[in-house]
């Protein structure tokens, strides 16, 4: 036993006595250079953002803001929240982002699954058909007119059902339970007599927590950041969406009308400092979930990735 510790001893010593070559901690400083040049340019922008939108009117518009708040204030932030239709865009957006993350994610495990049993009949022809639709599509007007036909125009479901399934989340979970779920609990279920509804509530969904979490968050985050199917598809103020309802804001805050010039500066300004505010408020949700579904996030999509 003496010998082994012995042995161990002395391996642990000689690999603490190697030596990075010059060449090797050369490469490693330019990786954590060039690792620092990425976060400050992802990072700087954030706090510019958060920064303009704390700081005055006058401060923002003139450029003095370039890291910190400059004359501190919340004006923007009350300026938006006065109007009711925020709130409403709030609410809004929360159900969207709810419900249409529930429903894509019901429907790409529902068509992943079956994708990655070997035992399926036509797998390979509906895949085929499947990836075919991430290359092409109809256009932007077939689309409004099959949408028109089936009665959604106006309607929440307009914002649900048209855009539910994305096809790289459905390569992605069929990747996951080709890789992840193996064939001997499902033959292990068929002679217990279990049905393949309850296999996959008891045994399939509580292994894929990983990419549940990763379908998730990019279903929320593209639900939460829609606007363009609400601008085409919905008519009553009371149905848009918060980034609609922002980018109404906008537009009726750069409109000057008739008014005096130092009123039509100070509008400009008020404008230029709600634009920060609202980018601050729209992106809040999201940077708050995220710190909860990242760890099944990096999981999940490393396991996804792999080629199955």
């Amino acid at each position: 036993m003496s010998k082994l510790q012995s042995q161990a001893g002395s391996a642990v010593s000689q690999r603490s006595t190697i030596r990075e070559s010059f060449g090797d901690r050369v490469f490693i400083t330019i990786i954590y250079l060039i690792l620092t040049v990425v976060l400050i340019a992802v990072l700087y922008p954030l706090i510019y953002i958060v920064s303009s939108s704390l700081s005055s009117p006058a401060a923002v518009t003139s450029g003095k803001v370039w890291l910190w708040p400059v004359d501190m204030t919340l004006d923007g932030y009350k300026s938006v929240l006065r109007n009711d239709q925020v709130i409403m865009g709030y609410a809004n957006s929360l159900f969207y982002t709810t419900i249409g993350t529930i429903i894509s994610v019901a429907l790409t495990i529902m068509i992943a699954y079956p994708l990655s049993k070997k035992t399926f009949v036509g797998r390979s022809p509906l895949m085929m058909f499947i990836t075919f639709t991430m290359l092409f599509s109809g256009g932007l007007i077939p689309t409004y007119l099959v949408v028109k036909s089936i009665g959604l125009i106006d309607t929440r479901w307009a914002l649900l059902i048209p855009n539910a399934i994305w096809v790289w989340q459905v390569i992605i979970a069929r990747t996951f339970f080709q890789n992840s779920i193996p064939e001997e609990l499902s033959e292990a279920a068929d002679i217990d007599g279990c049905s393949d509804i309850r296999f996959i509530f008891s045994v399939i969904l509580p292994l894929a927590k990983p990419i549940v979490a990763v379908l998730s968050l990019m279903y929320a985050v593209g639900q939460w950041n829609a606007y363009f199917d609400a601008l085409i598809y919905l008519k009553t103020q009371s149905l848009y969406p918060l980034q609609l309802i922002l980018r109404s804001i906008l537009i009726l805050s750069n409109s000057t009308g008739n008014m005096d010039v130092g009123e039509m500066v100070k509008q400009q300004q008020m404008a230029e400092l709600m634009k920060f505010s609202l980018i601050v408020m729209a992106s809040l949700p999201v940077l708050v979930i995220y710190p909860f579904v990242q760890r099944y996030f990096v999981q999940g999509m490393l396991i996804g990735s792999v080629k199955g």
